[in-house]
């Protein structure tokens, strides 16, 4: 049986045990504090001596392509160099660090944030096929921005060939690999699908041309970074609205046999992920954030991002009637993860839901049952994202040996998540939260032994 603490290798990279803090909004953009935000952001999950750190969503291109105020941009050699400070203090803890390369494509702020599209007019919304009818009705009724470029194939050429530079700065930084942001509907997830991948070039059509955006990516990094740890998600949009509003999507068998396909084009390892096809609710499930929608301090960001108070209104409700829709669930990828896991040899990383070290030992138990079924471990290695906002030393409560019943004090309540639309950090703001959090630190929970 694979126990938490067993280290595990991926392309090559020896990682001390199974546990990872998995991508999440650091939004510390690029200015003269960035690289401090981020040591701040990701440091204190490696002392607490958890082996692998995906930082989140970095894009790959000087202008566009960001889903959220205050991405970091990994175009530019000089700055990611600085970013060596922050793989030598993952280094120093004995950790290792990923970094996940994104374009949001039809998500980015360029389609949905009003006050961005009003200062930047002349960025481009990029397009992997013109949007599909659904889209466009929003359009006209004024709930979302269409004007988009869509890439011809020298443009589709250029943007893997962005993927590739930004992972060789980041590798010449230190980063010890390189995670795809394959799904919560960026670019890569948008080539995948059929419900936006209407291309009649290389790069659509059937499943393994919408494929070929990620085997080319896959040959860019190759060529520039050379023999690198290279991970990507894999998307699954059982989530999405139902027919006749969505007729074409990846199914849950689509879902493994990319996961096939990309072990064969030499991926090192995948995560698969349940995503729909429109930013809702299904990667952050739980709790309605009223909190967050209820903060004053937040309300004329929120009327910038969204275009003003009815818009603000409109978009909670549709958070509230998500909240129903997507209802917290224990481990939700782990059917999907184990289905992947069942038919590939590289590593298979699980992600979403998980709140508790009985959980993870379940998840990684080889003796795991299905019914009157052995069916097999889900994964390889667990992960958690939202509970390293509540607490950002995690691992030390979950790594240890005599408290084998750890529970995350994390309520996935989503406070942490909707003030980032206006920019805010990615930080806990429940209070009965924090004051558990606090009892924990006086009682040592987080020193490591």
């Amino acid at each position: 049986m694979a126990t938490l603490e067993e280290p595990i290798e991926i392309g090559g990279v020896r990682i001390p045990n199974r546990l990872y803090r998995a991508p999440l909004l650091e939004c510390a953009g690029n200015g003269p504090d960035a690289v401090e935000t981020l040591i701040d952001d990701l440091e204190p999950a490696a002392a607490s001596g958890v082996g692998l750190i995906f930082q989140g969503a970095t894009i790959v291109r000087a202008d566009g392509g960001c889903a959220a105020p205050g991405m970091t941009r990994v175009h530019d050699p000089a700055f990611v160099s600085r970013l060596s400070r922050l793989t030598d203090r993952i280094h120093d803890h004995g950790g290792r660090i990923f970094v996940q390369l994104e374009h949001g494509g039809l998500r980015s702020m360029e389609t949905w944030h009003a006050e961005h599209r009003r200062e930047n007019p002349d960025l481009e919304q990029l397009a992997v096929s013109r949007p599909p009818w659904q889209l466009r009705v929003l359009d006209r009724i004024g709930a979302l921005s269409y004007d988009p470029h869509v890439l011809s194939t020298d443009e589709v050429y250029d943007l893997a060939a962005d993927f590739g530079r930004s992972a060789a700065y980041a590798v010449e930084a230190g980063y010890d690999g390189v995670h795809l942001s394959g799904a919560n509907m960026g670019i890569v997830q948008q080539f995948c699908s059929p419900f936006y991948n209407r291309r009649d070039d290389e790069f659509g059509g059937s499943p393994e041309a919408r494929l070929e955006f990620l085997a080319l990516v896959h040959d860019e990094i190759r060529d520039r970074a050379g023999d690198v740890a290279l991970t990507t998600k894999v998307p699954a949009e059982t989530p999405a609205p139902p027919p006749p509003l969505v007729n074409r999507t990846l199914s849950l068998e689509d879902g493994v046999e990319m996961a096939r396909r990309l072990e064969r084009i030499g991926y090192d390892a995948v995560v698969p992920v349940l995503a729909s096809v429109v930013w809702d609710m299904s990667i952050v499930r739980g709790e309605y954030p009223d909190r967050a929608w209820e903060n004053e301090a937040l309300r004329e960001g929120y009327d910038a991002a969204f275009g003003g108070p009815l818009r603000r209104r409109l978009v909670a409700l549709g958070n509230r009637l998500e909240s129903v829709a997507y209802d917290f669930e224990p481990a939700w990828n782990q059917e999907f993860c184990r289905r992947v896991r069942e038919r590939v040899s590289i590593p298979v990383l699980a992600e979403g839901g998980v709140r508790e070290r009985e959980t993870i030992d379940r998840l990684l138990d080889p003796n795991e049952t299905d019914g009157a079924n052995a069916s097999g471990p889900a994964c390889d290695m667990v992960g958690m994202a939202r509970p390293f906002y509540a607490e950002p030393r995690l691992g030390a409560r979950l790594l240890e040996p005599e408290e084998p019943d750890a529970r995350v004090i994390c309520e996935s309540c989503n406070n942490c998540t909707v003030p980032q639309v206006t920019g805010a950090p990615g930080i806990c703001r429940t209070p009965g939260v924090l004051r558990r959090r606090g009892e924990l630190e006086r009682k040592g929970a987080y020193d490591r032994g």
